[in-house]
């Protein structure tokens, strides 16, 4: 007998029929008439070679193998519901390690509260971030990470991305720095000496984009790579960061930095959880980017466009 011939609603109606030993309750059950389902009893007949269901008076009983089959037939299809059915995720026996590629911004704005959420909810799942100069989106692709938390530019066609919150940039300078005690104006802002958070090692960020429209230039004195390390170059200097607001609000306290708003208008940006379409339907992985949503998405707030603003740069001229 081949599998590949047999019409597996048989089996269905099978089911339903050696439970119910009734043809008419049974097409009922499986949503037929009366007739469709009686020649299917015929099928079944045929196929097995045995009458099914057989008459005891005015009443339908199974037949000895009928019988024998009515309890391997119930496990067989419940294991084709669960084969074929969504699968369920118990976060609290999941056991499972998810590398999820980002910076030391998500750490600090993102890591916390979901370890904090993990240690209870999920005890098993291990959390592991990947850092460096990697691009995150050849990570995913590659399998390397299968979570991506950060800004994304440009799009992807076989990268997913979902919004999680926006945050906006602020100015922090040390305690007692002398712009402290004048008017915060842009030229004013423009003639301190920066540092500048470059990631990706770019000299130049959209900050000096929207300065040069308004015929400003700043100097940036020193550049680095990690979003930890600047705060604490300005800390010790008369330098002015320009910085995310959450990671300000989490260590300016501790280092004795003083917050003021930009003299310029900065748009807002987005961070964003991207992942490969391969890893779109696995549970687990639905799950998690279900609860990290859940964790940081804001409730009735808009979030901005996911695109970070970065126009290009002009030149100068020499």
């Amino acid at each position: 007998m081949q599998l590949s011939r047999i019409d597996l609603n048989l089996l269905v109606l099978l089911d339903a029929l050696l439970e119910t030993h009734s043809v008419k309750l049974a097409a009922r059950r499986v949503a037929l008439s009366p007739s469709a389902a009686s020649h299917a009893l015929a099928r079944l007949r045929q196929l097995l070679g045995d009458p099914i269901l057989v008459r005891a008076g005015q009443r339908l009983v199974p037949s000895a193998r009928g019988a024998r089959l009515r309890g391997e037939l119930r496990q067989l299809l419940e294991g084709v519901e669960r084969l074929l059915g969504p699968e369920d995720v118990d976060p609290t026996r999941l056991r499972r390690t998810f590398t999820i590629a980002s910076n030391d911004y998500a750490e600090v704005v993102v890591m916390p509260a979901l370890s904090r959420h993990f240690a209870e909810a999920a005890p098993g799942v291990n959390l592991h971030s990947r850092l460096g100069g990697t691009d995150p989106i050849e990570l995913l692709r590659s399998g390397d990470s299968d979570l991506f938390i950060g800004v994304i530019r440009g799009s992807h066609d076989d990268i997913v991305f979902e919004s999680l919150f926006a945050d906006e940039l602020v100015c922090v300078l040390r305690e007692g720095h002398p712009a402290l005690r004048q008017s915060w104006t842009m030229q004013r802002y423009a003639a301190l000496q920066h540092v500048l958070i470059a990631p990706r090692g770019e000299a130049r960020s959209f900050v000096d984009t929207l300065l040069a429209q308004h015929g400003l230039e700043r100097r940036v004195a020193r550049a680095c790579t990690t979003f930890m390390a600047a705060p604490h170059i300005v800390a010790g200097s008369d330098y002015v960061l320009t910085m995310s607001a959450r990671m300000a609000t989490a260590i300016a306290p501790q280092l004795g930095l003083q917050m003021r708003p930009p003299p310029l208008e900065l748009p807002p940006f987005t961070i964003v959880q991207a992942w490969h379409r391969r890893t779109d339907g696995d549970p687990a992985h639905r799950w998690l980017r279900g609860k990290l949503g859940e964790l940081m998405r804001p409730r009735g707030q808009p979030i901005p466009p996911a695109e970070y603003p970065c126009p290009e740069t002009p030149r100068r001229r020499r």
